[in-house]
């Protein structure tokens, strides 16, 4: 069974106004989308459609959690998301005529859209682009930290140690 098929939503029998609709996004979400950056979470999604004659305005809110790898010490930790974001949707006479990439274009004899890939990138963006610990509100792996830190320098004695190409010693005398 397709995980992404509860997303798509049937609009052609609904009545001009409000709609409520609720998801529950977890592993199964994300890995339904080749390399995902989130490879598991917990989230709850509160979508309102306020469909229109000419268009649908879709009201996203997104609360809970996504595990993410730290950067820096590669322990996993979960990243709080709270998001408020809004789509348009509008109904035109063939696909190629909008050139707003904030506004979604439907052809007329569409009778569903599917919400997964706005909502799977609406996530995306709002985790951070250098993810680690400390925003999730808890310290590094100090253990793992360390041994970065010793192997670190334990490569950079190496790299002093290796004899520097002939070519390069007059650049390095600028240098100094």
């Amino acid at each position: 069974m397709n995980p992404l098929k509860q997303f798509s939503l049937p609009f052609t029998g609904l009545k001009l106004g409000s709609h409520q609709f609720d998801y529950e996004l977890d592993d199964r979400f994300f890995n339904a989308f080749e390399y995902s950056l989130i490879k598991s979470g917990n989230l709850k999604v509160d979508l309102e459609l306020e469909k229109q004659e000419t268009m649908l305005i879709l009201k996203f809110k997104v609360m809970g959690t996504v595990n993410l790898d730290c950067d820096k010490c590669l322990s996993e930790f979960a990243y709080p998301v709270n998001l408020y974001e809004r789509q348009i949707v509008k109904f035109a006479e063939d696909e190629l005529e909008s050139d707003d990439e904030e506004i979604i274009s439907l052809s007329r004899k569409d009778s569903e859209i599917d919400i997964s890939g706005p909502l799977y990138e609406m996530i995306n963006v709002a985790v951070p682009y250098i993810k680690n610990c400390e925003q999730a509100g808890k310290d590094c792996d100090q253990e793992m930290i360390d041994r970065l830190n010793q192997l670190s320098i334990e490569k950079q004695d190496e790299e002093n140690e290796q004899t520097s190409d002939p070519r390069w010693e007059a650049l390095n005398k600028l240098k100094k």
